[in-house]
């Protein structure tokens, strides 16, 4: 096991800023009687957080390692556990975490882990590979062979991942994976969470002051009311549809948010499919969480300002439930399409400061220097 010289094993969890940073000082705080209880033995850890940029201009895992094991040969740190919310790719694979018993490394990737309980799973994944390192299987020859990777509580709890390839002129020793459709699924949930998409509403001030003031005009104006009592429930879907596509593309082309790799190779288009659709997803759930947002809001408008008397003489339908629901249902499409034109006004940087993570909008960035 390794451990320092007064009998503690002291573990970095080198965690790129924003949402790692985040999960890694949440999990400091337990993880260090956690570690002790499973180790036993009497031993002790102690568990440091170190919030830096460590794959800044780089997805490549081997060159990620080197920086991590020059960053952890420069502190006294005996395991470094390093974290990101990038998701990594290794021969053509999804990478979930690597590790290095011969150097007390690891570094783990979020996104694989998906986007639910993503704190208790990311908590037990550092949890295993700490353990894995700290153990005898760390040194001498009782490492794991290369060729047969240890199987253990790290695949069982969070399958589908599995053992992956390792080169032989890697440092890893041992690389879990994700595959298939459903590795597929978690990767983009998980990339997703990361962008936190409820964040796309607050960021878009133009765009939500458009679409509060198109819905607030719309709601007085008597066309709207005879338009809106004269759809029926397939076209309101329709146009609720229509209304949240166009706000969604309009975000998309005019901010230039859509990926295309310059590399020409199998992996390089996996890549930019998953990054556009996670992209996609991403202002999709902004959008619908912006057009519920003005249904509400249309609706207790609707009840404050509008007159019975007059709707019913200029619609000849008395104004109940279903006339206020079915209005608001509807200025909100009509709104969304005013919030889609305001946002026009929008900044490419704040758009992709609303709808990626931070670590997503350096990556973008890097990649615009390098066109």
């Amino acid at each position: 096991m390794r451990v320092s010289s007064q009998g503690v094993t002291v573990v970095a969890l080198l965690a790129d800023p924003d949402a790692p940073t985040e999960i890694a000082q949440r999990m400091a705080r337990i993880l260090p009687a956690r570690l002790a209880d499973k180790s036993g033995q009497g031993r002790r850890f102690d568990v440091e957080v170190v919030s830096e940029p460590f794959t800044a201009r780089t997805e490549d895992p081997p060159t990620l390692m080197r920086r991590i094991m020059d960053r952890g040969r420069a502190e006294s740190w005996d395991i470094v556990v390093a974290l990101t919310d990038l998701p990594l790719h290794s021969h053509g694979r999804k990478l979930v975490v690597d590790l290095s018993h011969e150097h007390g490394l690891a570094l783990l990737s979020l996104p694989p882990l998906g986007g639910l309980r993503l704190q208790t799973r990311a908590r037990r994944a550092v949890e295993e590979a700490v353990l894995s390192l700290a153990g005898p299987r760390a040194t001498g020859a009782e490492g794991p062979p290369r060729s047969q990777p240890l199987l253990g509580p790290f695949v069982s709890r969070l399958a589908p991942i599995h053992p992956g390839q390792v080169g032989e002129e890697e440092t890893v020793d041992l690389r879990y994976i994700v595959s298939g459709p459903r590795g597929y699924l978690r990767v983009l949930v998980g990339m997703v969470r990361a962008n936190r998409p409820w964040r796309l509403v607050p960021g878009l001030s133009k765009a939500l002051a458009a679409a509060l003031a198109t819905g607030a005009v719309a709601t007085v104006n008597s066309t709207i009311w005879n338009l809106a009592e004269s759809l029926s429930a397939p076209r309101l879907v329709i146009a609720t549809v229509g209304s949240v596509a166009l706000m969604i593309g309009w975000l998309i082309v005019d901010a230039q948010l859509w990926h295309r790799s310059a590399e020409v190779s199998r992996e390089a288009s996996q890549r930019a499919r998953l990054y556009n659709a996670s992209t996609v997803m991403t202002v999709g759930i902004g959008v619908l969480v912006c057009y519920v947002g003005l249904i509400v809001i249309n609706l207790v408008w609707a009840l404050f300002i509008l007159n019975d008397q007059v709707f019913a003489s200029t619609t000849r339908t008395p104004l109940n439930a279903a006339e206020y629901w079915t209005l608001s249902w509807f200025v909100a499409s009509v709104a969304t399409v005013g919030g889609a034109l305001g946002s026009g006004l929008e900044s490419d940087e704040a758009i992709r400061a609303a709808a990626y993570s931070k670590r997503e909008q350096e990556r973008r960035h890097m990649l615009q220097d390098d066109d």
